[in-house]
Formats: structure tokens, sequence, C-alpha cells
């Protein structure tokens, strides 16, 4: 009899440390930000995929990137970088996406922020290849 017994204790005691030990389901929200800027010949669009970082202080990873230039403007992503010195954004994409071209990109990056510092992407653009930001949309993530 004590055998059947204590097979049955070690077997709901190995049943609570498999449960106990077992990954919880992902709980990590893969989450979207449309952005748009400009209208007409000069309107782009981009789609921003990120999620958050698990037991990070404003930390998000950025999965993919959507970028659909307008016919006239070259654009680019950005995100607003604490470290960053000259303007506080810095680029998410690899380069711009100029004149009706798509771009799409998985850079699996991580950006992180003080406590405190909102994070925020901004699709901005610029007409054949001024250096000005002349449509923008920002979005905090």
């Amino acid at each position: 009899m004590r055998l059947p017994a204590l097979s049955a204790t070690v077997a709901v005691v190995i049943a609570a440390v498999a449960q106990g030990a077992a990954p919880a389901a992902a709980d990590t929200l893969v989450s979207t930000v449309n952005l748009e800027a400009g209208a007409g010949l000069h309107h782009s669009s981009a789609t921003v995929t990120y999620e958050r970082v698990d037991g990070a202080v404003n930390s998000v990873k950025i999965i993919s990137l959507q970028i659909l230039s307008s016919e006239r403007d070259c654009v680019w992503l950005e995100w607003n970088d604490p470290q960053d010195v000259s303007d506080g954004w810095s680029a998410l994409n690899s380069e711009p996406s100029c004149y009706g071209n798509s771009m799409e990109e998985t850079p699996n990056r991580i950006i992180k922020a003080p406590k405190g510092h909102q994070l925020k992407v901004r699709l901005g653009g610029y007409h054949d290849g001024g250096v000005a930001v002349v449509h923008k949309d920002i979005a905090k993530l």
C-alpha cells in the first residue's frame, strides 16, 4: 500500500513542478503603427510592426518596416533616440525609399529609452533630394 501512495504523491509533485516550470504562454503582444505623410503626389505611408521587450523598461523590438514612398518624395522612418546628439532622431530603415517605390525590412532591432522618455516613430519625407522634412507623421509606440 505504501508504494502506490508514494507513487501518487510523486506523480502530484512532478505534475506541480512541471506545471510551474512550463513556460507561460507568450503574452508578448505584436503591435503595428501606421503612418502617413503628405497628400496627392506627395502621399507616403509606412507600417511599423513591433513588440514590447519583456522585463525591460521602455524597450521595444522593431520586427518589420513597410514603406511606400510618394511619386515625388523620398521617405524614411526614424525613432526618437535619446542618444542622438544631432536632432534626437535615428533612422530605422537602412536607406530612404524614393519616387513611388516600396521597401520592406525586418531589422529585428531593439530600441530603448530611459524611463519617462516616450518612444515614438516618425515617417519623414523630403522633395527631390532636399534635406528638409516637408511631411511627417509621428506616433507613440
